[in-house]
């Protein structure tokens, strides 16, 4: 599997903090990026939004706006999942990288990432998507790996995909084979299944059993 590193980007310069405005907003206008960043001697200053861009004055420089500029980043060392949080949390498809040293050396894409994530075992491995739900204190999850685990499953992910503050839903995709023993021992734990499944003898059986008592009413 590639590293995350590979997909480091420099298809394009940073803007300098003298670039003039009506420059930034064409650029925006050919491109896709949400954001761009904006250095000042070799110095990373943050990232100009296209949609601020639009209301900047054409003659006027990156300077002359710099307090709206934005000043998230991602290091070269951070793991994928805190690379994926700074895009979502700045509602970025370009997030700029800096090393340790707060030396500028390129920008991820959010599609490189999502190609990064599309390697990953929990996306390219066939098997099962389980979606469990509990209350937000009863939950575990290393309960959850052993009941996998303890009918035949190997984990090949397992994260909260949505919480309040009285549930907690869980997201586990495992191997195929002995999904529905796994779905009737989470029921057993008070586990709530969200997900649907054909392999569910239980929904099965009370799908078939409420058929016949319709068609018992309806004679």
């Amino acid at each position: 599997m590639r590293e995350l590193s590979e997909y480091i980007n420099n298809d394009f310069k940073p803007f300098s903090s003298t670039e003039l405005v009506g420059v930034i907003q064409d650029f925006f206008a050919d491109s896709t990026f949400s954001h761009f960043p904006v250095l000042d001697n070799g110095v990373y200053l943050g990232c100009i939004s296209a949609v601020d861009a639009e209301t900047f004055e054409s003659e006027k420089t990156t300077h002359d706006y710099r307090y709206a500029l934005e000043g998230f980043f991602v290091r070269t060392s951070m793991i994928w999942l805190d690379v994926l949080e700074v895009f979502a949390r700045n509602n970025a498809n370009l997030v700029p990288i800096l090393d340790e040293n707060n030396t500028y050396i390129g920008y991820y894409e959010i599609t490189d990432v999502i190609k990064f994530l599309n390697e990953t075992p929990f996306l390219k491995e066939t098997g099962g998507i389980i979606v469990v739900e509990k209350t937000a204190n009863d939950y575990s999850m290393s309960q959850i790996a052993q009941i996998v685990e303890s009918n035949n499953g190997k984990l090949l992910g397992i994260f909260v995909s949505a919480a309040t503050a009285e549930k907690v839903q869980i997201t586990i995709k495992t191997t195929l084979g002995g999904i529905n023993e796994i779905i009737q021992t989470f029921r057993r734990y008070n586990y709530d299944i969200i997900s649907e499944h054909h392999e569910d003898h239980y929904l099965n059986n009370l799908k078939e059993r409420s058929e016949y008592l319709d068609k018992y009413l309806n004679i």
